[in-house]
Formats: C-alpha cells, structure tokens, sequence
C-alpha cells in the first residue's frame, strides 16, 4: 500500500495529531535539549510519542551533565500531559531500565515495550525504538558501551572543528555526520537495519514502522512497508509530524526556529544490505550499539 496521501504540510506548525520524537539523550553534553524545549513550545499535538532514548542512563552513570534546559525538557513534558495531552513513551537501550515499568503509567505518561499508531486514515503503525534489531547491543553490550566512548568523541570534536570553521567565514559541518555517510560497513548496517525493522512491521501486518535507535532521518518505501526514523535531538533535530489528515512527514527544526519538511533517501532500491546488521555502526567505525 503507497502511501498517496496528499502532502498537507504547513510551514507554520498546526496543532499536529501526533509527533514522534527519539533519541534526545538528555544527561550528554551533545543533547540539543535547548532546540528540542523549543520545538515543544512551539508544536503542539494530541499524542507524543518519545520514541527511546530519552535519558542516557549509560552516560548518566559516568557523571551527568544536567543543564537547567535537560530538566526544563522533562518538564515540559509533565505538563502537556498534565493539560490532558496523551504521551507514550518507549524505552531504549539508553534508558532500557526503565523497561521494568512497561505498562505502568506516570505523571500521566504510558511506558510501552512498543505501541500500535493508527493514523486518521487508517494506516496501522507499529512504533518501537529499534534496538531490539541490533545484534551488538542484544549480545555484545561491553562492545556497544566501547562503541559509545568512539562516538561521543567524535561529537565533541565538532565543537573544535566548527570553532575554527567560523573563524574562516565557512558554516557548519559535521565530522560524526561525515564518518556515518562514508564508513561503507555504516551505510551497509543501516540498510541491514531498516530492512530487519521493515520484515517486523510486515511480520505484524501492518502498513509501517516508526523507530529510531541508529540517528538516521528516514522516510521511504521498503516494499510494501512504510518506513520512517525519527532521527535524533543531538545532530540533526529531527523528528515526525502527522497532520489531523494523517500525513506522517520528517521535519527538521532549525536552528532559526522554523519547522523544516526533510525529504530523505525515497528509493529504497538504492540501499540494499549486503550483509548482516552485525559489524560497524553508522556514525564512526566503531558497532552500531553505541547508540
């Protein structure tokens, strides 16, 4: 089943039906916590869906970094739920402790292993964050929390690197964005990836998957599935949006704080897996399980 429904989106943020947001990682110093509080502000929905990965526990554990704006995230949050906005949330593997409590409800929000999203014309989404599909965090853990260290690295070198990038007149780039899109073993685990989480949707009979786990902005056809990644809030702040007629569109918000449709990667026929989702990750070379 294509997904034909016209394409409604509006620049100015409507009241959306639901909004799918993952991997915010807030306790890092990476976490675009600031962006996200924003983009809460400003969009508002009738059910949230916090797609995992929400508290890196695994960091969190080393030494937390807790700005004002990590706490004033959570916040927020309690209080559109408080207001009577339905929020889900779904543990990672970054906060998958509080898996314990799956079916239990706080401050008003639901904990679901996963979720079945219905959108207003009728297509039926499974929403999961997606390490379930990755084979180092399920049986290497002590190499996904070395992976972790690899990456973290590689984000704060962003710092330097555009610092003296300003300084030249030139703009922003990213060296963790840049490894992910050229490591050949990264793009090959993605594929493997989405096409793990894709046979778990048809598995389920349903129309798509929405997921995250692997900070990859995703919206394509694998199939007859509907594939679609929330991304992440610690690179590209991205997210998904669907309009009260049941259009799911990826947006990105800016750094200008305006909400942006991103378009990535339609043809599934261009990123086929040659190999098992098992080797490298898609950020640096280190195993996907860092995420």
């Amino acid at each position: 089943m294509q997904d034909t429904h016209p394409y409604d989106f509006q620049p100015s943020p409507p009241h959306y039906r639901a909004v799918f947001v993952s991997d915010i990682h807030l306790g890092t110093r990476t976490s675009q916590a600031a962006a996200l509080l924003e983009f809460l502000r400003v969009v508002e929905a009738d059910t949230y869906y916090l797609v995992g990965d929400i508290v890196d526990f695994w960091r969190v554990r080393r030494g937390p970094h807790w700005p004002q704006s990590h706490n004033d995230v959570l916040q927020k949050l309690l209080r559109k739920a408080r207001k009577g906005t339905r929020i889900v949330f779904i543990p990672g593997n970054h906060d998958e402790g509080l898996r314990d409590y799956c079916g239990m409800h706080f401050g008003g929000i639901e904990i679901c292993q996963t979720s079945l999203h219905t959108t207003a014309d009728g297509r039926q989404y499974i929403v999961m964050h997606g390490d379930e599909f990755d084979v180092v965090v399920r049986t290497a853990k002590w190499l996904a929390f070395l992976g972790d260290r690899g990456y973290e690295a590689a984000l704060w070198l962003n710092n330097p690197l555009n610092w003296v990038r300003r300084h030249l007149g030139l703009g922003y780039w990213s060296l963790s964005a840049y490894l992910k899109g050229r490591v050949k073993q990264a793009v090959s685990f993605i594929g493997a990836y989405e096409h793990a989480v894709a046979d778990e949707a048809r598995r389920e009979n349903v129309d798509g998957i929405i997921c995250g786990h692997i900070h990859q902005a995703a919206d394509r056809r694998i199939g007859d599935i509907h594939y679609l990644n929330c991304g992440d809030w610690v690179e590209s702040c991205t997210a998904i949006v669907e309009t009260q007629s049941g259009h799911l569109t990826v947006v990105r918000w800016s750094a200008d704080g305006r909400l942006i449709p991103l378009h990535v990667r339609p043809d599934a026929a261009q990123h086929t897996p040659q190999q098992p989702a098992i080797a490298d990750g898609p950020h640096t070379t280190t195993p996907i399980g860092v995420l």
